[in-house]
């Protein structure tokens, strides 16, 4: 294969990547099913490909459809011990973000929400909502026919409206980082009425364990909530021993929802992120396991930070 055939699949590479991204819900398994694509395209007679946008796209989409009906990822999501891997904002396997479409579609609710959906529902889901794809397109590439498609699109927003509804979307970023900040206040200094008022009534927290679990930790009543982030955030020599020191803490954007993030030295230990609606936190999960920050921390390293909210937690 010569530099151009190379160069021309790096083109599109972190595109292939913010699919298969958004499809698996996993950067490692996202980077997989692309250097898989590439192998294809190496392998493949490159003169008879005429679009190699749309073939690329059509490799990579049913690579994800295979790992996704794989008996391994059924193993592995039917236990509840399974998160999307959060991505920090600027990093490129989120793909485009300029409509609420696109950024719903990358969001860690719609992500977890698309479990739900089956392979090909999901497929139709990413390609029509976060890359504009026709459903004449859409049919190319899944071997199905238009109105198959646009039947699954139906039955695919249906089901992920609720998630919508938990969003981020209809709150400014200002607002947004207010909400977050008064939460992390109320919930270092232990002030649970506080943390209650800030929370839906319907509120949900959910939290990987630091990857300590074999199943997820879910709360599902303000009050409880507001006990475990009262017990979790309120720093003591302890957790900063188990942390490996006194980690800062930090405001930042992750999945297209406000987040907080504990950073000890360049490495990310702990994501919390937040779903508002309302002018209120619907939803809290709390992500540690090092698997699951894994390039989370790499892409912070290559940013500038602002200012942390806590220099030493």
């Amino acid at each position: 294969m010569d530099s151009t055939d190379t160069r021309r699949f790096e083109a599109g590479r972190n595109r292939l990547a913010s699919l298969a991204y958004r499809l698996l819900g996993s950067a490692a398994d996202a980077e997989d099913a692309v250097q898989e694509a590439f192998l294809h395209w190496q392998a493949a007679d490159r003169r008879l490909i005429k679009v190699p946008e749309a073939w690329l796209t059509k490799v990579v989409t049913n690579i994800c459809l295979d790992r996704i009906r794989s008996a391994q990822a059924r193993r592995e999501r039917s236990v509840g011990a399974w998160l999307p891997e959060p991505l920090l904002d600027g990093d490129p396997m989120l793909g485009p973000a300029d409509t609420v479409e696109q950024r719903d579609s990358v969001s860690l609710a719609v992500l977890t929400l698309m479990e739900r959906l089956s392979p090909l529902e999901r497929a139709v889901y990413v390609l029509r909502e976060a890359f504009s794809y026709s459903h004449a397109e859409i049919a190319e590439i899944l071997d199905i026919t238009e109105s198959t498609s646009q039947q699954h699109l139906h039955r695919a927003r249906r089901r992920i409206t609720a998630a919508r509804r938990r969003s981020s979307g209809d709150v400014d970023p200002a607002s947004a980082r207010k909400i977050v900040e008064e939460f992390l206040a109320a919930a270092s200094s232990g002030r649970t009425e506080r943390l209650v008022a800030l929370l839906t009534d319907d509120a949900t927290a959910i939290s990987d364990g630091a990857g300590l679990t074999e199943k997820l930790l879910r709360y599902d009543t303000a009050q409880r909530i507001a006990a475990v982030a009262r017990a979790g955030f309120t720093p003591t020599p302890a957790k900063r021993r188990f942390a490996g020191g006194a980690p800062a803490v930090h405001y930042a954007l992750v999945n297209c929802a406000p987040a907080i993030l504990f950073v000890l030295g360049d490495q990310v230990i702990g994501a919390v992120t937040f779903d508002i609606a309302g002018g209120r936190i619907a939803t809290v999960r709390g992500i540690a396991a090092p698997t699951r920050l894994a390039r989370l921390t790499e892409t912070w390293r290559h940013g500038e930070p602002d200012t942390p909210l806590i220099t030493q937690w």
